[in-house]
């Protein structure tokens, strides 16, 4: 139900929503700390260990700060934890997107999206790791990603002059190509980013996901130079018909994800590739995020 609420809402309807849950969590964690119920970095060090993450790792980690509940030092504790599993070789990354809600309606607003300074949308994990020094952004104006680490330079370049943002360039394919994990803390399936590669990479994908309107977008890069991009958003009416959590039981039973708990919070670790040769083979057969059991989506 949030999912689909999260779906239909304006832009201007979320912040709000966003806003009194930030509230609402925030009185929680006070709640749980009185209780005596805190998580610190060696909890999550060793949770992530223990369930498959690995020193020289690539990590796409999707986040809710919130649903961890009561972290000891908040979301630099998060960020300190993976930093610290994924060692020297390891490179960390983060969806750093600038908008909530549909793309589409982001872009009818004619938004300049400046590498450097406009704000990432996806939680306060995701602000927190932007703002840290040496990490980098790329410069794809709706979909960007942060990344620290080792193979930074290879996941983020040439990803702003796309016009579809999850192709063969894109950091979510290559996280694919270097073997890569998604690491899931406290969310669920339908924020995992690379569901939208295969309609990317697959010629024709079968459901018309983009809408046809081209947008061109203002971009400024680190040092402040502007770059017209063109690029494609998803379309609304396709994007309604996401069922990704539906997957979830398919993907435990096929060695695609693990799930396990850090606090009370739900969270998970995906193989980058297995996730995506499931998702190629299983399209063949009709099943998308948008149909998990097959037919047509409804």
């Amino acid at each position: 139900m949030r999912a689909f609420f999260r779906s239909i809402a304006p832009e201007f309807v979320l912040h709000l929503y966003k806003k009194q849950k930030k509230k609402r969590r925030a009185q929680e964690r006070q709640k749980l700390a009185l209780q005596g119920k805190v998580i610190t970095e060696n909890d999550i060090i060793e949770a992530l260990r223990q369930n498959g993450l690995n020193s020289g790792d690539v990590a796409m980690v999707h986040s809710s700060l919130s649903k961890l509940g009561n972290v000891q030092g908040g979301a630099g504790t998060v960020i300190r934890a993976l930093i610290e599993v994924l060692g020297d070789e390891g490179t960390l990354v983060m969806p750093s997107f600038p908008s909530l809600g549909f793309t589409f309606d982001y872009l009818s607003k004619n938004p300049a999206f400046d590498v450097r300074h406009t704000k990432s949308q996806m939680g306060a994990i995701t602000e927190a790791f932007r703002k840290i020094k040496g990490v980098k952004r790329s410069m794809h104006p709706t979909d960007p990603v942060c990344a620290l680490g080792k193979e930074t330079k290879f996941l983020l370049k040439d990803h702003y002059s796309q016009l579809t943002p999850y192709n063969q360039n894109s950091p979510f394919y290559k996280l694919i190509t270097l073997k890569g994990k998604i690491v899931l803390l406290g969310t669920k399936l339908d924020t995992v980013t690379n569901f939208h590669v295969i309609e990317d990479v697959i010629e024709n994908f079968k459901y018309p996901v983009y809408h046809k309107k081209q947008f061109l977008v203002k971009v400024r890069d680190e040092v402040g130079v502007e770059r017209m991009v063109t690029t494609k958003s998803h379309d609304p009416a396709i994007s309604k018909k996401r069922k990704c959590n539906e997957l979830e039981p398919a993907f435990i039973k096929d060695g695609v994800m693990t799930r396990f708990n850090i606090g009370d919070a739900s969270c998970a670790i995906i193989d980058a590739e297995k996730m995506h040769n499931w998702l190629m083979e299983k399209y063949k057969e009709g099943i998308t995020m948008y149909t998990p059991f097959g037919g047509e989506p409804e």
